[in-house]
């Protein structure tokens, strides 16, 4: 397929999206025949990095003279910049200063409107102490800048890895039984909402849309309902954002990425773990008897399914934004809304 004709396609597909595997199609051909033109290139220096690419929105100048000013350091100091691998909500790079490296996270796309700052502060402000997240050098409330300690020989939990997955979330539960307590919460229904009115069209691109966000909703007094003991969670406890780290001969876990932190029942962190993994019902069921190794209450484990119901749906929106802003998420975007449908089914049937 050639580009000009994958381009036009997209084009006339984009303005009317309720197609959406197929408009994936032709996204992946375009993706393959841009990619395969590509050349990659190493930076070693700011004036490299500068040379390359003089209007970068990902490594702005301002970036650098930030990462100079903390390290009060002329910019030519700062080598070995690699761009990293582009995630859902943040752009980061990383780089060294004198013989250590470092990686400074810039918001994405749209982020202003998703994350609010002031309340990421306030909750590393928190946990920095309990040395269980990432090596904060800086953190700017007002635009989202942070510069990170580099975890040399880090790896991320694999969600396919039982071991992993195990030790994930006995990390979790520790986690949660501190009962760390912050000003603001993360109210997931508020949140749902909020997301649908940043869209740009008055209407999903999922014709049934108005239905299952009625079924989503009908959910709301059973989880209020629900018996549950809010504390600071993490809300976007996934398994790229559990780092196993060695110390000493041995492996810790740190939790990485607290922008969505905030008071809730941390039971909906087993539920943002699961749909992001992209689980099905037997792995969710596993995932669940993971997290409660002395055995899950019956309610206690239909609560996560309506969790991850919820979820699903507060993903799928917020997805739906990221792609009228031009953020492509493809499969996942998908997958959410399809845990919001699926589980208010499961979570229906398991009530009766």
């Amino acid at each position: 397929m050639s580009l000009v004709v994958c381009c036009w396609v997209i084009f006339y597909l984009s303005q009317f999206y309720n197609s959406y595997l197929l408009y994936r199609f032709f996204c992946r051909e375009l993706g393959e025949l841009i990619s395969g033109s590509l050349d990659v290139f190493g930076i070693n220096t700011y004036e490299q990095l500068r040379e390359l690419d003089e209007t970068s929105d990902s490594l702005e100048s301002d970036a650098i003279n930030k990462i100079a000013e903390v390290f009060d350091c002329a910019p030519e100091y700062i080598k070995n910049v690699n761009i990293l691998e582009k995630g859902m909500t943040n752009r980061s790079f990383s780089f060294t200063h004198g013989n250590k490296r470092y990686i400074m996270r810039m918001p994405g796309e749209g982020t202003d409107k998703l994350i609010d700052r002031e309340k990421e502060y306030a909750v590393y402000q928190k946990i920095s102490p309990l040395k269980i997240s990432d090596d904060v050098v800086y953190i700017n409330p007002q635009i989202g800048y942070k510069i990170t300690v580099f975890l040399e020989g880090a790896r991320a939990c694999s969600p396919l890895c039982i071991a992993d997955v195990k030790e994930c979330m006995k990390q979790l539960r520790k986690f949660h039984e501190l009962k760390i307590v912050v000003e603001h919460r993360f109210d997931v229904f508020e949140r749902l909402e909020f997301y649908e009115s940043l869209w740009s069209t008055p209407s999903s691109c999922f014709r049934d849309y108005a239905n299952t966000k009625a079924n989503i909703m009908r959910l709301k007094e059973y989880i209020d309902a629900a018996e549950k003991e809010h504390t600071l969670s993490h809300i976007d406890a996934v398994p790229d954002n559990f780092i196993f780290v060695s110390r000493g001969g041995k492996e810790e876990i740190r939790l990485i990425d607290w922008e969505y932190a905030g008071m809730q029942d941390p039971h909906i962190d087993i539920a943002m773990f699961a749909i992001y993994s992209l689980y099905d019902r037997d792995q969710i069921d596993t995932l669940i008897d993971c997290y409660f190794d002395e055995g899950c209450p019956r309610d206690a484990r239909i609560k996560i399914y309506a969790y991850v119901a919820v979820c699903g749906l507060l993903w799928s929106n917020w997805c739906e934004y990221k792609r009228q802003i031009g953020v492509e998420l493809g499969e996942y975007a998908l997958r959410q809304y399809r845990y919001a449908k699926d589980y208010y089914r499961v979570f229906t049937a398991e009530r009766t």
